[in-house]
């Protein structure tokens, strides 16, 4: 099942955590290690990939399955 991950801040630490999941994926120290781990499980799920800011609000999205936006170039 294509989950979007999700990016969000954990204490002083950064967690990957799949839609829906009640446990994290993966905790790791920098938003960075996060965001490179959910955007290879986002690839591989072809899924969106859901960055919060520390405040926890969406602050960016990156969609590698079926884009809504329908862009042809």
């Amino acid at each position: 099942m294509k989950k979007n991950q999700h990016v969000v801040p954990h204490g002083k630490d950064w967690a990957v955590k799949g839609a829906g999941n009640e446990k994290n994926t993966k905790i790791v120290p920098t938003q960075k290690q996060a965001i490179d781990i959910a955007r290879e499980i986002a690839k591989n799920q072809q899924s969106e990939l859901v960055i919060h800011n520390k405040e926890g609000k969406i602050r960016e999205k990156d969609s590698f399955g079926n884009d809504p936006r329908n862009i042809k170039g």
